[in-house]
């Protein structure tokens, strides 16, 4: 598969390969790619590289900063969905227990940029944030505080 449009790749520290093989794989049904068994496993993001890399040591809690009186994760990364592949991860993430440190919940409604934001942590304390516009063409508008 080849793509006229890049894609980003990242690599992140977990404490437990099967761990992240079931969140990242099961919970958010992101299709594995390569392997080196008891080391790392490569995911396919939406479209994007991510690969879990076992490094227990670099598993510590991330700073956080306030971002409308929640406490965001400095340290995250995600993606932006449509409106209604956001509330199916919701849903596929509230149905699996998952940690939620910014629980689901819509930023600026009813204003220009209503967005829709959440923060989970995978099972080595990752944070990852899904977000929805309700006008894609806001995603980067200046006019906009947008935090992360």
């Amino acid at each position: 598969m080849t793509s006229s449009r890049p894609r980003f790749h990242l690599a992140f520290p977990v404490d437990d390969l099967e761990a992240a093989r079931s969140f990242y794989g099961g919970v958010l049904l992101c299709p594995e790619g390569r392997e080196d068994p008891g080391h790392w496993i490569d995911f396919d993001f939406y479209g994007h590289q991510i690969v879990a890399h076992l490094s227990p040591e670099d598993c510590r809690a991330a700073q956080r900063n306030e971002v409308d009186g929640k406490a965001v994760p400095a340290s995250h990364f995600g993606l932006i969905l449509d409106w209604s592949a956001w509330e199916r991860i919701r849903d596929r993430l509230r149905a699996a227990g998952a940690r939620f440190i910014v629980e689901p919940y819509i930023r600026f409604e009813g204003k220009p940029g209503e967005q829709a934001t959440m923060f989970v942590l995978d099972p080595a304390g990752n944070a990852l944030e899904f977000k929805a516009f309700r006008d894609d063409r806001m995603v980067f508008d200046k006019g906009l505080k947008e935090e992360g």
